[in-house]
């Protein structure tokens, strides 16, 4: 087996990570997953490795947390992201990508759909209703995609985002 290395710099106390992420939509709903200790969702995916481009990324995390395989479709949103979590300062390059399911990925409008364990979490994965206001009631992080899901972007966009991440 190869050894795999994320992309990921650890100066403690601040992190630099480079995630990549789907944004699935289905029937008005977009999907969401987070992992069961934590009290936000966010949208499904994970680290890049080293020698991966950013959709290989995004469809390798997608097969080994969904058990499918994902048609990945533009990138929408290209993010320097600024938090704090778990008592660390992250600085995140996010990559967000618009994404298609198969119809034989479980779809239900209310309720987890969906769960794994990666290591010692387990993620659970349900379908919102793809509105601002549903999104801004879960808390989803990041922030900012949930008052722009009715109105993806046809261009890629950068942004700077700082937020703040519930703990």
């Amino acid at each position: 087996m190869t050894e795999r290395t994320m992309i990921r710099i650890d100066a403690r106390p601040k992190l630099f990570n480079f995630r990549i992420a789907g944004i699935a939509l289905r029937e008005g709903h977009v999907l969401v997953h987070r992992a069961t200790h934590e009290l936000f969702w966010t949208f499904p995916g994970g680290r890049a490795e080293i020698g991966e481009t950013s959709e290989e990324t995004l469809r390798r995390e997608i097969v080994e947390e969904l058990g499918v395989e994902a048609e990945i479709g533009p990138l929408l949103w290209t993010v320097e992201n600024f938090f704090h979590f778990e008592k660390r300062d992250y600085h995140e390059l996010g990559f967000y990508y618009r994404m298609e399911l198969p119809a034989r990925f479980a779809f239900a409008e209310r309720g987890i759909v969906h769960r794994i364990v990666d290591g010692p979490n387990e993620i659970e994965f349900m379908w919102v209703r793809a509105t601002p206001e549903a999104l801004a009631a879960l808390p989803l992080q990041p922030d900012f995609i949930a008052p722009r899901i009715g109105d993806l972007p046809e261009r890629t966009e950068h942004l700077v985002w700082r937020e703040t991440v519930p703990e």
